[in-house]
């Protein structure tokens, strides 16, 4: 090895990947190649020859202890018995060699040494692990380095902390925000040194050792002592699981007696904190810089906000959002009502003197701020609210509206933007004793008899039945299909099932005037949901099915539990309902592991995005829409820019004006201007585009969701994303079972109707006339492209777009002009439809019994139809044939898998005709199982199951042979470009021959893959598409997060591409490299010449790369000596595409080998890192923890290292000492 020389077989090797015509052996070369490469790019550090281990390095003592126990035995560390064998071997093959023994025995040998050092560095690696007397296989060196139990899980990213204490955690509702109360004891321990130094320095005690004694005993005088120490001194307080930044929040301690740590009922969420026996470990800050952060950063009071979305976190729950409810709702006829009051003040002493009542409506004139000017009226309001604006800020007005847990936290956090931290908090305290004592003194406990049972449900139930009956006549009638039968019949209970819920709450809402104590705790957000109330009072509705796992098959029993809780259930309903309870509580256990290991490898993938500098200068952008879901509004443009920065500047289109200027911020006036303008996409700088070298910048981030402001320099907005998405995932698995499994149906819509007035603008649409059975004539859509678009008369703006499924009947003309409401199209929405276009004979080839279909007879009617199954002999594909008079064939069309034939062979069809009905995936429990599966799937990019398969070209489509059961579908784009693709028949096609499709369309039904959709649409589209498909999951559980967190998340798994040509730069073909890399390599090699022949330069070797320059200096030279000249051509850049790669792959690939080490695959990781030679510059937060430095982020920025501290004074004498020495050296001329 040491006889190498690097360059050279290099050089060769390089050669040979570039003109070997086999694959396998061009791969071979350019395995090798990486070695060499990195060899000789750490040639200072790093020689060949060093890879065989001449020497075995020990490792010290104390890391591998012999542990005498009693009884003259000797526990060991397993090194020692691998050390020993490796020994033991060692000093055998010498001796052998002394004796000069045969070499088969040295042959063994030397196999034996060999083995026995493998197994020193690594056991678990070998198929025959080196075992103990007890089987276990013994833990070798890499093994202590790996995973949970190893060096850098257990030791360097997780240390144990002195200083620290933890208790079981009760209510302190006297608190106020940002205090909490620590039991006496406990706190004598935890500053133990704080007070034994008072003690010392107040002269009570000489020694530390008797002032150890003071404490221990507790005398009075340490109480006093202690309550010094707490002052400005705060703890501390942490909840495992630590989902996110605010599970561990500082709190100013308060001594109380007891044993238990008193929390203050608005931090619990925060937290996730109850108090059915939680418990919190409280630490000390010691540091002056750590009491610092912990005042200035983590006090509670100062984390009001959710850094996921924004949103108020700490939001009155529970009884306060109750008692505050109560006594803001109104009620007619009560004392006192009409009194006109000429102040807030007046209205206290009448409540205060029992004149009116507190839910009486009276009018009361106000003083409040509005723009910046003071304003009284008279308003109409009711004693109650007057009473609750009394703790609202002047700024914010007079609040006359009910209070729920919703509108609340719009309060909140309105208080907040206009007046600040200090003053929220005092509100939330105020309005958390009001909500508690009104809660008590309104006694709004409930009864049985509140919850009511409407008299109507006899009579919806008897309406179901009655459906159904139709549904059954029809099935035994031969009408439709068992699956169809289902279908409707889940549907009908569903339907069912939501009117009486709707009957249930309006009576609930009129019972009492609306203060039934039931519905007052489900309307202010207090307690309970829709479903509960509904499962009290309604019906308990359908329920899942108990299912092993994978099988598929109906989800729901159609038999639905028609009692409620109030009425009992019987036997059998209690029976069908423990399944669904049961498989609530066994997904939680199972899913709460993974939303954690989500949550750990986001943070691995992101954690070294920080905010670097203030603005990258990138011209790119996103362009925002407002997200629609067919036509409603998911989430409105409002949303999606608020707190983002602008790309360009940005007119009113009507009147021309400048609303925001490029690089500003959007703050909430602006969005909700540009809302409220016709425009509807606004390009938004996003950290997606964002350009800078290392992390991120501030103005593509944009607005720091947790303070409101823009973000600063030094915030770990990685991590803030990888938490704000990892913890609603734990909350998303725990999120099945309250329900108690009670199947939510979602009823599918059938049909479209337009919201706007307009015009409509139909594209792509192809359509047949049929003449129904009554004689009516209707066109029935045969495009699968056909989109609608509703456009307004006058401006000409885009209102609506939908898309007009196929097989559906149209009931517009395009260029129509439409009213509000009316229908377009409408459609079956239990099956999808294959129609014929053509009107003609029916002829079918290869549909036969038993081979490829199957006549499914049920047995309650009789009644046969025909449905294609799968066929292990895949030349017989089953087809439709549609013939004229003269028995040429007009139109053919697949059957699919799982198609029911509804029409019989030989039959005359009209175009328009049905031929065959698929019916559709029943419709599936909303479970979050579909969820966290989901979001993994998106983020670690794997294809789906049953992927899509995708045009890459627009073009027409037509139809090829059929190969081993595969279709082949052919696409030729108008410049005669021909792309083939293979779709197994299995699949429903959801094209037609000679349909025209766009590049991106599905041609087979399936989910689209993101590879498919990066290669086709490019790199926006699939950010674009992995951050909407993963909100979507988040949006079903109604978990609100913002995009920047997807986004961030989304950036780090596409910072990498692969080098298709590598040209002449240093990079090998198929290799993956960061961008920045690549860009830098390619910015060194612009301009550079590449050697093609040598001439006689004695300096110069072909394909030497050199700079023009050098080029230059060396041909003068020769031409000086009139020698041949150095020919050279320019050097040809590497190109390269991007690619996407999952979470942990990414985590895996960053640049700081320590973080990656840290991760996952510790052993491969180190490996590769000591032949590369790598170094790590310590830039992310991770191996800063690891090797013991503060982290770069926050406070522990490299840039603030610098600065020096010191008082205004001291900076004041500064300038006027250099401002003496400047006069003094003006004076001497």
């Amino acid at each position: 090895l040491a006889r190498i020389d690097l360059d050279e077989l290099s050089y060769s090797l390089r050669h040979k990947a570039n003109t070997e015509t086999s694959q396998q052996r061009k791969n071979e070369a350019l395995k090798r190649l990486q070695v060499v490469e990195a060899f000789r790019a750490s040639k200072l550090v790093n020689h060949p020859e060093w890879m065989i281990v001449k020497i075995v390095p020990v490792i010290p003592p104390e890391l591998r202890p012999l542990v005498p126990l009693d009884g003259g035995r000797f526990a060991t560390s397993d090194l020692n018995d691998l050390y020993r064998r490796v020994i033991i071997r060692n000093n055998r093959l010498k001796r052998l060699i002394e004796i000069k023994a045969p070499e088969v025995i040295l042959r063994n040998e030397k196999r034996m040494l060999q083995e026995a050092v493998d197994s020193l560095f690594d056991n678990s690696r070998k198929s025959n692990a080196v075992k103990t007397d007890a089987n276990r296989p013994l833990k070798s060196l890499s093994d202590s380095l790996k995973g949970k139990k190893g060096r850098f899980r257990q030791n360097l990213l997780g240390k144990r902390v002195d200083y620290s204490a933890r208790s079981v955690i009760v209510v302190g509702p006297e608190l106020k925000m940002g205090e909490c109360g620590i039991p006496k004891g406990m706190a004598a321990e935890l500053y133990k040194p704080f007070i034994i130094r008072k003690l010392i320095e107040r002269g009570i005690v000489k020694t530390v050792k008797s002032a150890k004694k003071i404490v221990d005993r507790k005398d009075p005088v340490v109480w006093d002592i202690l309550e010094n120490v707490l002052k400005g001194h705060p703890v501390l307080l942490n909840r495992a699981p630590t989902l996110h930044r605010l599970g561990i929040q500082a709190f100013q301690p308060k001594l109380i007696e007891g044993k238990a740590i008193q929390l203050h009922p608005l931090a619990c969420t925060g937290f996730n904190a109850d108090f059915d026996g939680d418990q919190m470990a409280v630490h000390l800050p010691l540091g002056n810089a750590a009491v610092l952060e912990a005042q200035m950063l983590m006090l509670a009071s100062h984390n009001i906000l959710n850094p996921a979305n924004g949103t108020p976190v700490t939001v009155p729950s529970q009884d306060m959002v109750l008692g505050l409810y109560y006594i803001t709702k109104a009620r007619k006829g009560m004392k006192g009502e009409g009194l006109v009051f000429y102040s807030p003040e007046e209205v206290k002493i009448a409540y205060n003197e029992k004149v009116v009542d507190i839910h009486a409506n009276i009018k009361v004139k106000v003083e409040y701020i509005e723009e910046d000017k003071t304003v009284s009226k008279l308003i109409e309001t009711t004693v109650g609210r007057v009473i609750v604006n009394e703790f609202v800020p002047n700024e914010v007005g007079f609040i006359n509206e009910i209070l729920t847990k919703k509108s609340l936290r719009d309060i909140i956090g309105n208080i907040l933007k206009k007046c600040g931290t200090a003053v929220t908090a005092d509100f939330l305290d105020n309005i958390k004793n009001l909500g508690y004592r009104m809660a008590f003194e309104g006694g709004l406990s409930f009864n049985l008899d509140d919850v009511i049972v409407p008299k109507e449900k006899e009579e919806l139930v008897n309406e179901g039945y009655k459906h159904i009956d139709e549904v059954m006549n029809n099935y035994n009638m031969g009408f439709i299909t068992n699956n169809e039968r289902y279908n409707q019949i889940i549907d009908i209970w569903t339907h069912t099932n939501a009117n009486l819920t709707q009957t249930l709450l309006k009576q609930l809402s009129t019972d009492n005037q609306g203060f039934n104590s039931v519905y007052m705790m489900l309307d202010s957000g207090a307690r309970g949901s829709r479903e509960q109330i509904r499962q009290l009072g309604g019906m308990r509705g359908l329920m899942a099915k108990p299912q092993k796992s994978g099988s598929t098959g109906s989800e729901i029993i159609e038999n639905p539990i028609l009692s409620n809780f109030k009425e009992g259930l019987s036997v059998l309903e209690y029976f069908i309902s423990t399944h669904g309870a049961r498989k609530g509580l066994a997904d939680t256990a199972l899913k709460t592991a993974d939303a954690g290991y989500l949550t750990r490898r986001l943070v691995d993938v992101s954690q070294d995005v920080i905010i670097n500098e203030e603005d990258c200068g990138t011209l790119r952008g996103l362009v925002a829409t407002a997200l629609k879901n067919n036509e409603e509004v998911v989430e409105t443009l409002y949303e999606r820019i608020l707190g983002r920065t602008s790309v360009h500047d940005v007119y009113h289109p009507l009147t021309g004006e400048l609303i925001i200027k490029a690089g500003e911020e959007f703050t909430e006036e602006i969005s909700q201007y540009i809302e409220d303008s016709p425009i509807d996409q606004v390009e938004i700088r996003s950290v997606l585009t964002c350009e800078s070298k290392r992390g991120v910048c501030a103005k593509c981030y944009g607005r720091n969701l947790a303070t409101g402001r823009m973000v600063q320099k030094g915030e770990a907005v990685g991590v803030i994303a990888a938490q704000s998405i990892g913890e609603p995932g734990t909350q998303l698995t725990l999120r099945t079972f309250h329900v108690g499994g009670t199947a939510s149906n979602i009823a599918v819509d059938t049909a479209i109707t337009t919201n706007y007035n307009g015009i409509a603008e139909i594209e792509e649409l192809r359509t047949v006339e049929h003449t129904e059975e009554d004689g009516s004539k209707v066109d029935i859509v045969i495009g699968r492209l056909a989109e609608i678009r509703i456009v307004d008369k006058e401006t000409g703006i885009v209102l609506a777009t939908h898309n007009i499924p196929y097989g559906s009947k149209l009931y517009v003309k395009n260029g129509d002009e439409l009213k509000k409401g009316t229908l377009i199209c409408e459609w079956d929405p239990y099956n999808a439809l294959i129609i014929t276009e053509v009107s003609g004979k029916a002829s079918f080839q290869n549909v036969i019994e038993g081979i490829t279909f199957k006549e499914e007879s049920d047995e309650q009617t009789g009644f046969k139809e025909k449905v294609i199954t799968e066929t292990k002999d895949k030349t017989k594909n089953p087809l439709c044939r549609v013939l004229n008079d003269e028995g040429e064939v007009l139109k053919s069309y697949n059957l699919p898998v799982g198609a029911h034939i509804i029409i019989n062979d030989g039959e005359v069809l009209s175009q328009g005709q049905i031929i065959v009905k698929i019916p559709r995936a029943v419709g599936k429990g909303g479970d979050i199982t579909g969820g966290l599966p989901r979001v993994t799937e998106l983020f670690e990019a794997r294809n789906p199951s049953n992927p899509a398969t995708v045009a890459e070209i627009d073009g027409q489509v037509s139809f090829g042979k059929i190969k081993r059961g595969n279709r082949e579908i052919i696409i030729e784009s108008k410049t005669g470009q021909i792309k083939k693709y293979l779709v197994s028949l299995s699949k429903q096609i959801l094209v037609q021959d000679s349909d025209y499709v766009k590049s991106g369309t599905p041609l087979s039904d399936g989910a689209i893959t993101p590879a498919d959709i990066l290669s086709i649409k490019g790199p926006t589209k699939v950010q674009e598409y992995i951050v909407n498909e993963v909100q979507e999951v988040y949006r079903m559980q109604g978990v609100k997060i913002n995009d920047k967190h997807f986004e961030v998340i989304v950036r780090q798994m596409m910072q990498k591409v692969i080098i298709e040509d590598q040209g002449d730069s240093k990079f090998l073909e198929k290799q993956i490299v960061d961008k920045k890399d690549f860009r830098e390599e390619n910015d060194e090699l612009y301009g550079r010449k590449v050697v093609e022949d040598a001439g006689d330069s004695a300096n110069l070797k072909p394909g030497q790369i050199i700079t023009a320059r050098k080029l230059r200096d060396e041909n003068s030279v020769l031409k000086r000596k009139d020698l041949r000249l150095v020919q050279t051509r320019d050097a040809i850049p590497a190109t390269s595409s991007q690619v996407l790669q999952g979470i942990t792959k990414a985590a895996l690939q960053t640049k700081s080998f320590i973080s990656a080490a840290s991760f996952q695959e510790t052993t491969k990781v180190l490996n590769e890192a000591a032949i590369r030679g790598k170094n790590d510059k310590l830039e992310g937060l991770k191996e800063n923890v690891i090797v013991g430095h503060l982290i770069p982020a926050g406070t522990g920025l490299k840039s603030y290292q610098k600065i020096v501290v010191g008082s205004k004074e001291e900076y004041d004498k500064l300038l006027e000492a250099r401002n003496e020495e400047i006069n003094d050296e003006i004076i001497p001329e």
